[in-house]
């Protein structure tokens, strides 16, 4: 982890609520930020360390490249934001754009904790694993079954269970139909499920 993601983590545990009433808002920092480039450095403390955490659940040590070219993006972008998708989702949406050019990492280091947690012999509650897919949840079946789905129904449900986004909000950062969202995230949960479940004996 790069110093200052350590910077921007002691100021989210120092950062209570919305903050002083005169602090601008995430889109007020953006709109600001066109004209005066140097306004936007806020949007990192504010933001890097969730979607740090996001990528490294992810992809791992690349996270940290990929969250210096995420906020490079956003940056280069901050002209064409609008302000109806909201500032945080914006920038999951960004990262897991960039996510999609290490598939094969994502892939890999999800069957690499499979093998890590081969040892394990307690099988995970089914829908608490789907639903949470915290890093505790990562045990062998849920691993395997991650690596397994396909990238875009991957996307949707990590979206939702590590963004915390909203099916709206996917939608619109994934530039995807609301449908589409629903559909993906169906099947994910579904594919998952049958992953996770124990075998019938024979």
């Amino acid at each position: 982890m790069t110093n200052k993601v350590r910077r921007a983590e002691a100021h989210e545990r120092g950062h209570s609520g919305a903050g002083p009433p005169d602090e601008p808002s995430d889109d007020d920092v953006i709109r600001a930020s066109v004209a005066e480039p140097e306004r936007f450095a806020p949007l990192f403390d504010r933001h890097a360390v969730p979607v740090h955490r996001y990528l490294a659940r992810r992809i791992g040590p690349p996270a940290d490249d990929l969250l210096a070219e995420t906020f490079l993006v956003a940056f280069r972008r901050r002209a064409s934001y609008t302000s109806d998708v909201g500032v945080r989702p914006w920038l999951f949406g960004i990262a897991t754009n960039l996510v999609r050019r290490h598939v094969r990492t994502e892939e890999r280091r999800y069957r690499a904790l499979a093998r890590l947690a081969a040892g394990e012999v307690a099988p995970p509650v089914i829908e608490d694993a789907i639903d949470r897919l915290d890093a505790g949840a990562l045990r062998r079946d849920l691993a395997l079954a991650l690596a397994s789905l396909h990238r875009r129904d991957r996307d949707v449900l990590l979206l939702t269970a590590w963004a915390d986004l909203s099916y709206e909000q996917i939608a619109a950062v994934l530039d995807i139909p609301l449908g589409t969202v629903r559909s993906r995230l169906h099947r994910a949960r579904r594919l998952t499920r049958l992953a996770l479940a124990p075998e019938e004996p024979t």
